[in-house]
């Protein structure tokens, strides 16, 4: 019973995956399409870039394999990116093995990192 339940959580989490890959998709074809990309609010009412302006021009960047044009639209949240994507992973193999969907110490600590380093990235790209 336990191979059925794994397998099920597996089916989950591919399911949620190709979920959020199609709505990135649609997000990429309606923006295309109608050049209305969704604006950042904090950008709009400080001035300043938020720790993730630029990510949308990064991910059509790297869709275009285009790591230069990735770079320079967010060089913080490319470099954090493997990090994130592993974190999620992580927890993703953990939530179809054991069922559990909270994050475990170390993906708690991880995650807690990575928040520290995007709002330092923040904090740097506007004052530098």
């Amino acid at each position: 019973i336990q191979h059925l339940l794994m397998e099920r959580r597996l089916f989950e989490v591919l399911g949620r995956t190709a979920l959020l890959l199609l709505l990135g998709q649609l997000y990429v074809l309606w923006g295309s399409l109608t050049r209305l990309w969704l604006p950042c609010p904090f950008h709009y009412l400080t001035g300043w870039d938020c720790p993730g302006c630029g990510v949308t021009r990064m991910c059509l960047a790297l869709l275009c394999l285009d790591l230069s044009a990735a770079w320079s639209a967010n060089p913080g949240m490319l470099l954090l990116s493997p990090l994130l994507l592993g974190l999620l992973s992580w927890h993703a193999v953990t939530y179809i093995r054991t069922g559990n969907r909270r994050f475990t110490r170390g993906q708690t600590f991880l995650c807690w990192i990575l928040v520290g380093l995007f709002l330092l990235y923040g904090l740097l790209r506007n004052l530098l």
